[in-house]
């Protein structure tokens, strides 16, 4: 995935002014940022927020339907 430096930004293949950056003109780095390869797994990474938003709701889904079963048969 081409990464920009100055922008700190992914740019998707076909969005690259001849390999340069469409926002500020730099060359682009073709999958290396910082050293490393982006899809190396980095330790300590954590989920994305929105994802424990998910993994809540469904938590509170499934528990209210435990309830409401249990509810019914009662």
């Amino acid at each position: 995935m081409p990464w920009c430096d100055p922008c700190s930004l992914y740019h998707a293949p076909t969005a690259l002014d001849d390999g340069a950056c469409p926002d500020c003109g730099e060359a682009v780095s073709n999958g290396e940022h910082n050293g490393r390869e982006h899809d190396e797994r980095t330790v300590g990474q954590s989920a994305p927020w929105h994802f424990w938003i998910v993994v809540a709701a469904l938590v509170a889904y499934i528990g209210w339907r435990i309830i409401d079963v249990v509810m019914r048969l009662l």
